[in-house]
């Protein structure tokens, strides 16, 4: 008797959790009317030639070209190194934002570092986030 009323628990939770669940919706282009990124000069900066020592600098200007304000929630780098500051507050439909990315030179040679941004931004490619790059070498 265990095994049947077992048997009825584990079925009815299989079709109770196919019914629930929901796959994953790829983005549409329907949502390009919503938050966008547009980087003024780009996604990637070329610091070229940076001294070793001192932090390098840079800001990304970007506009919000979607229709409905556009929220970052998080930027990571992809090292210590890399310090993002990023607009808390929501940019509304048409305005610009300013992520400041900073570098620590505490090493010689080249470098390529990311930023990866958490955000309500529609992305064309797909991907869940949006990266953006900095790029040199340390002297």
């Amino acid at each position: 008797m265990k095994k049947i009323i077992l048997l009825f628990f584990c079925l009815y939770c299989g079709i109770a959790g196919a019914t629930y669940a929901q796959p994953a919706q790829p983005a549409t282009a329907a949502d390009a009317t919503g938050p966008q990124f547009k980087f003024k000069d780009g996604d990637t900066f070329d610091f070229g030639e940076v001294p070793l020592g001192p932090d390098a600098m840079h800001d990304f200007v970007f506009t919000n070209v979607g229709k409905q304000p556009l929220l970052i929630t998080d930027a990571k780098p992809s090292c210590s190194c890399t310090t993002p500051v990023w607009p808390k507050e929501a940019i509304e439909a048409g305005k610009t934002g300013v992520i400041n990315v900073g570098f620590h030179a505490a090493k010689a040679g080249p470098f390529y570092k990311e930023v990866f941004i958490q955000s309500n931004a529609y992305i064309p490619s797909g991907d869940k986030r949006y990266t953006i790059y900095i790029k040199g070498t340390v002297k």
